[in-house]
């Protein structure tokens, strides 16, 4: 019979069985493995995806909509104790009367003006083009002229053939703009409900779920959905709020200076906003050039009202709303937002913040569970203990 104390010291104990880095790679490979059975019969999900696909707009909208409204019903319950029923229904009012009026008073602008825009545009065009051929014209610009002409030739003919594959596409795909357009008006049809019963329940929605989850985790678990709701109330909210105030000024400085399809562009720019860092700085390129084709000066006056809105929004208007400060490195938000559109297009633009910084709490409260379990961070006192640990720990304590 084989002696364990010599099994013990054997090399396959040493070097496998009590090894941290070999156990480490072999839960790789163990992981690597599994994504990959799960790659090869991805088909066996696909009813599980079309679910998913179905069900994530309209969630994903009442989601946006009940961070907006829980602060105004949770203000309405707490100070003038008004029922939750209640005050869910008025807000619903309200909403739709803002609808009523959006549409009856700031859609049809928008629509003159955005259908004066697209009429103009070939005015437009044949202006830049002749403002090219000028510039062209410049002894200085000799030299490389040909090759400027050269690379408009091949901007525009990729262009042409871009919108015309484009247009193709779209032909060809009837059937898919059909189910887009029947998941719109799915999404506008179930997002008010899920909204409601949002709003209803979302005081216990938190406990419920941790019924489910085992007695000894619901701490910690309890404290990683906490930190999830703030990060994404605190985004959703701020972003929103800052997007609306910018739209907002941009409109009024248009009106103010003169600027055509004032509104139209103010509207661009508060959804523009919403793409963090870069927003403001695309939504006045069309304003530009607009202005370029109107006189010099009102390119001039584009650049202060920019130059306005951007010192209030610094200012006064980012400042005051906490929940538009997400602690992100701006290189980092940068290369997310590159990503996320290469991947998922605009919504992955729109999208891909929030979804980092839930991903980064997650990545966050595992690292600092494996800090404490793996034992390999011994003896760094920035390692914090564990919810469950902190409560053995107050336990412990407490009989002393």
């Amino acid at each position: 019979m084989t002696d364990p104390k010599k099994t013990r010291k054997s090399w396959f104990y040493r070097w496998f069985l009590n090894n941290k880095a070999t156990v480490s790679l072999i839960n790789i490979f163990l992981a690597l493995a599994v994504i990959w059975l799960f790659a090869n019969v991805s088909w066996v999900f696909q009813p599980v995806g079309s679910f998913i696909q179905m069900i994530f707009p309209p969630v994903v909208a009442a989601g946006i909509l009940y961070y907006l409204i829980e602060p105004v019903v949770k203000f309405s319950e707490s100070h003038f104790k008004m029922p939750r029923i209640l005050t869910i229904t008025l807000v619903f009012i309200a909403i739709i009367a803002l609808l009523a009026w959006g549409i009856v008073s700031l859609i049809p602008i928008i629509q003159t003006q955005t259908q004066q825009m697209i009429d103009n545009w070939p005015k437009y065009w044949k202006n830049l083009q002749t403002a090219g051929d000028q510039l062209l014209t410049v002894p200085q610009l000799s030299g490389v002229r040909d090759q400027i002409n050269s690379q408009f030739n091949q901007i525009s003919s990729s262009l042409v053939k871009q919108v015309n594959n484009n247009i193709a596409d779209w032909f060809n795909n009837i059937t898919s703009a059909v189910g887009v357009i029947g998941n719109v008006f799915v999404t506008i049809a179930t997002a008010p409900f899920v909204l409601f019963f949002m709003l209803k329940d979302g005081p216990v929605f938190k406990d419920h779920i941790l019924t489910f989850v085992p007695v000894k985790f619901r701490q910690s678990t309890g404290d990683l959905l906490t930190a999830i709701n703030q990060s994404l109330s605190n985004y959703i909210r701020g972003q929103l709020t800052v997007a609306f105030w910018v739209g907002v000024m941009f409109a009024i400085g248009y009106s103010i200076i003169g600027q055509n399809y004032a509104l139209t562009l103010g509207v661009l720019a508060g959804f523009l906003n919403l793409i963090p860092y870069l927003g403001s700085f695309l939504a006045i390129v069309p304003a530009l050039i607009i202005a370029a084709f109107t006189n010099s000066l009102m390119v001039i006056k584009v650049l202060v009202v920019f130059a306005i809105e951007q010192t209030i929004e610094s200012r006064f208007v980012s400042p005051l709303i906490v929940g538009s400060k997400m602690d992100m490195h701006p290189v980092t938000t940068l290369l997310i937002l590159l990503a996320a559109g290469k991947m998922f297009g605009l919504l992955g633009v729109l999208l891909g913040i929030p979804a980092y910084a839930v991903l980064k709490i997650l990545f966050m409260r595992f690292f600092e569970w494996f800090k404490v379990v793996s034992g390999l961070y011994e003896g760094d006192e920035s390692v914090p203990l564990a919810a469950d640990q902190k409560l053995e720990t107050a336990d412990s304590k407490k009989e002393n």
